[in-house]
C-alpha cells in the first residue's frame, strides 16, 4: 500500500511506500512559526520510499541544516529535510489523504513545548 497527501489547493502531491513509518510531535519553535500551530506532527519516512507526484513544492532553508518544503500557492507545509539525516524526509501528518492511518507515538523537543498543550499518552521509546 502506498500512503499519499498534499497541499489545501492539490497542486502539490505526495506518495510514500508503506513501511514503519514513525509518527513523532515536534514542540520546537522552528515549526511552530513555519505551521502557525502550536506543535506539527510528522511522519519520518525513509528518503528512498518518498517522491513528489504533482507539482514542486517551494523551499525555504529554515536552518542551516533543514529545508522546509511548502506549497508556493496555498501555503501548506508538506515536509522537512535536514542534513543531519539525509536518509529521511519528515512529512507533516496533517498534509496526509488519510492522516488517521498513523498515531504520533513520541514527542520532541519538549523542552520548548507552550504551557497549555496536553501531551497524549505517548511511549517515550
Amino acid at each position: 500500500m502506498n500512503y499519499q497527501g498534499g497541499c489545501f489547493c492539490g497542486k502539490v502531491r505526495y506518495a510514500f511506500e508503506a513501511g514503519d513509518i514513525p509518527c513523532a510531535d515536534c514542540h520546537c519553535t522552528m515549526c511552530r512559526r513555519t505551521s502557525g500551530a502550536p506543535y506539527v506532527s510528522w511522519l519520518v519516512v525513509p528518503d528512498k520510499a518518498f517522491s513528489y507526484t504533482g507539482d514542486a513544492p517551494k523551499q525555504l532553508q529554515s536552518s542551516d541544516d533543514g529545508t522546509r518544503f511548502f506549497c508556493g500557492d496555498c501555503g501548506t507545509p508538506v515536509a522537512c529535510t535536514n542534513k543531519s539525516h539525509p536518509e529521511i524526509v519528515d512529512v507533516t501528518l496533517g498534509s496526509m489523504d488519510r492522516p488517521e492511518s498513523f498515531t504520533p507515538t513520541f514527542t520532541v523537543f519538549e523542552d520548548t513545548k507552550l504551557p497549555f498543550v496536553v501531551t497524549h499518552a505517548l511511549n517515550k521509546d
